[in-house]
């Protein structure tokens, strides 16, 4: 058997299952279960049951069996050599809408991937639009039970979804969605919607083809197109203007009261941004159900709002001795919903001032209005002769995963410098923002009195999937 880099085990977790049982680094996993290992999602299924047969090969060529009983769910503690290589699928498609496609030159390398890959969709929370799935792979999701796998549809009339895919293979997506239904695979379904070829009638019919799939559908959510300055090439769509963004959340509605008849639940939801393009105001947590789209900017800011006045609810007046100014800078689109907010927190904490800043975004072009494509350089040039005091608060979707990194390669170590103000990432979560100001503020770092009253309810553990959405 040709031993491929994603089967070479390189390191072990001390402590972990594999060490008791003698597994060594430079090891080869050949089969769990009497199953082949080809790819992360072979490991991942097959290792999670509560009895393994495990077959490696050893580094000196001898072959072992493993019996392994333990936890459903627990870890075998091993990491493969190369897990970049169990090659990530790539986007196949030249989609009129694909933000990576309106992305000037000259960036960092990584923000010019595009996947494609129904492993991540299950792992990872990635939207897939099948188009480039084979038979084994479609085999496979159903085999494991992948669900909810997260599709991105866009429409569901085949001619059009290959026009705006730009893939011939893209206008079967009705049967494969139907066969997943059949299967018993739960799906999240996106639409982004481009004016001009898939709003309006399209729009309908889209939603009216998802009826016979209805039961098998988690959420669908609709988000307005995202265009940048540096569309050059691609085919040309309209923007969501304030009349289409109210057209459209007049036909959500519909299609909500629909689908709430069929399954007790509304099933479809707007974007927060498709609310604030139309200047209406944004509905109550209560209003989305289970929060499935959260990643896609639908519900977050009602999720935001409702952990504030929760925990705003429980904390005690507070006098600040000395007056505190602390800025916040966040997109176009929310800093009239946040510096809203802000004011609340301000008539809960006396002495506290707090500014909203909203960026423009120079970099990508002023139709660009989310806080996640925000740039350092955005920041510094417009807020270089503003009056800062000490902090600056920032949403940390400005920020590359795990790092204090702007899309243009600008630090906050850069940023502070540069405004002379100390930087301060925040996760998008109403609790973390209140704990993150007040902790700024010198205020009871702790804040254990405020949560007295019991439990919060806080969104960050899903933080690392809203890196990206349109909030705060």
């Amino acid at each position: 058997m040709e031993k491929k880099g994603k089967n070479i085990i390189k390191h072990i977790e001390p402590g972990s299952i594999a060490e008791e049982m003698g597994v060594l680094p430079g090891d080869f996993l050949i089969k769990i279960n009497q199953q082949l290992i080809e790819d992360r999602l072979d490991y991942e299924f097959l290792s999670a049951d509560d009895f393994l047969e495990v077959e490696l090969e050893k580094s000196d060529g001898t072959q072992w069996v493993l019996e392994i009983e333990k936890e459903v769910d627990e870890e075998l503690g091993i990491i493969f050599t190369n897990e970049e290589a169990d090659k990530t699928k790539q986007c196949h498609n030249k989609c009129i809408f694909c933000f990576i496609d309106q992305m000037p030159p000259g960036m960092r390398e990584s923000l010019y991937v595009k996947d494609d890959d129904a492993r991540l969709s299950f792992l990872q929370g990635n939207y897939i639009t099948l188009t480039n799935l084979t038979e084994k792979n479609i085999d496979k999701i159903i085999r494991y039970r992948i669900s909810p796998l997260n599709i991105s549809v866009h429409t569901t009339d085949p001619e059009r979804r290959i026009q705006m895919l730009n893939n011939r293979f893209a206008g079967n997506v009705s049967s494969l969605l139907d066969k997943f239904h059949n299967n018993h695979i739960s799906m999240n379904l996106q639409i982004v919607l481009c004016p001009g070829w898939n709003d309006g009638e399209v729009l309908d019919q889209t939603l009216q083809d998802f009826k016979k799939i209805i039961h098998s559908v988690v959420s669908i959510a609709i988000v307005p197109v995202g265009k940048t300055k540096f569309r050059d090439g691609l085919p040309e769509t309209g923007s969501v203007t304030k009349e289409i963004a109210k057209k459209t959340l007049n036909q959500i509605s519909q299609w909500q009261n629909v689908y709430r008849e069929m399954t007790g639940e509304k099933k479809v939801y707007a974007s927060d941004e498709l609310y604030l393009n139309a200047s209406e105001d944004l509905p109550e947590a209560s209003f989305y159900d289970s929060f499935s789209q959260l990643e896609n900017g639908v519900g977050m800011m009602a999720l935001f709002k409702k952990n504030f006045s929760d925990y705003l609810k429980k904390m005690p007046l507070i006098r600040k001795k000395e007056p505190i100014k602390i800025c916040v800078a966040t997109g176009t689109l929310a800093a009239e919903y946040i510096n809203k907010i802000t004011k609340e927190l301000e008539r809960k904490v006396l002495g506290l001032k707090i500014e909203v800043f909203p960026i423009e975004n120079n970099f990508f072009g002023k139709t660009i209005t989310v806080s996640g494509l925000i740039t350092g350089r955005d920041l510094i040039e417009q807020l270089k002769n503003q009056s800062l005091g000490n902090h600056l608060v920032i949403p940390e979707n400005m920020l590359r995963e795990s790092e204090n990194i702007f899309l243009d390669d600008i630090t906050t170590d850069d940023v502070s410098t540069e405004l002379g103000v100390a930087v301060m990432a925040c996760p998008i979560d109403g609790i973390a923002f209140i704990r993150k100001i007040l902790r700024i503020s010198a205020l009871n770092p702790k804040i254990r009195s405020v949560e007295k009253n019991g439990k919060t309810h806080c969104c960050s553990s899903r933080s690392s999937q809203c890196r990206k959405i349109n909030l705060f």
